[in-house]
């Protein structure tokens, strides 16, 4: 399936009816979302779909792809699977340009894919330390360094970056993912003021804690669970369903004029510490 669209020579505002239902859709738009077979990946990827964007699924699981694939061609969303490795980026690259001649370019681009790693730092080994910065900030490279130049040619593109608010305050050991999340946001801005002038916004989301498969261990925490309940002013964890909305919006017409942003989406946790 290729999709037709037309993009200007320079960037232009949308309409003023940005507070209708209609800019906030994807039809017509393609979004590729990584490590979007679980967790907040997955929420984000129905959430596009449901707003009519084709969503391009990327996981190193096949098999996990295969089954929310599944779960979407049973909806009738469009969607399409890409298993590699982001931190492979000869893979990155093949699996670009694959979707670019099969689906059409890359509207939408969300680098999601993340791993965990709670050891002190005084524990981590250099092969664990470069395996997180590899996932999560080589991988988002890889992937924008091979789309953006498509989007710079169709002077549109929407660039989303997955963070954490543990960039802003560290509750558990977590270094390589802190240092990690904490380049992910400072690119987001770099990236902004180099991208914007053609058409192409890059913001970062950074979701406070949310129940996906890598908090699993502090879910199961009596101790963890007590600190939800005093220090989240809504008193509850996050979920994926709670970040996807956020991810629609910026990837949509509504969110045109958002560039070089950090959407915190925490329950309000950071507004108490």
């Amino acid at each position: 399936m290729t999709f037709d669209r037309a993009h200007p020579e320079t960037p232009a505002a949308p309409s003023d009816e940005r507070a209708s239902g209609s800019t906030f859709r994807l039809d017509g738009k393609t979004a590729l979302i990584s490590g979007a077979a679980r967790g907040i990946g997955w929420g984000i990827a129905e959430a596009l779909a449901r707003a009519g964007a084709h969503v391009i699924l990327n996981d190193i699981d096949a098999a996990a792809l295969a089954e929310r694939s599944r779960d979407l061609s049973a909806r009738g969303l469009s969607h399409s699977l890409a298993a590699f490795d982001v931190s492979c980026e000869e893979a990155v690259v093949a699996a670009v340009q694959q979707a670019v001649e099969t689906v059409g370019a890359v509207d939408v681009l969300v680098n999601n894919a993340g791993l965990q790693n709670r050891k002190g730092f005084l524990e981590l080994s250099y092969a664990e330390w470069r395996r997180m910065l590899s996932v999560h900030l080589d991988g988002a490279y890889h992937l924008t360094r091979a789309v953006a130049p498509h989007m710079v040619a169709r002077k549109h593109g929407r660039i989303i970056m997955i963070g954490s608010i543990a960039t802003q305050s560290v509750k558990v050991p977590s270094t390589p993912y802190v240092a990690a999340k904490g380049a992910l946001t400072a690119l987001t801005r770099a990236l902004a003021f180099e991208l914007g002038p053609s058409g192409v916004t890059c913001n970062t989301i950074s979701p406070g804690m949310t129940q996906t498969e890598l908090t699993r261990a502090l879910q199961d925490d009596p101790a963890y669970e007590k600190f939800i309940r005093e220090r989240v002013p809504l008193q509850r964890w996050g979920t994926p369903a709670d970040i996807a909305p956020a991810a629609v919006y910026l990837a949509s017409d509504a969110g045109a004029f958002v560039n070089g942003a950090n959407l915190v989406i925490d329950g309000g946790v950071l507004a108490m510490l």
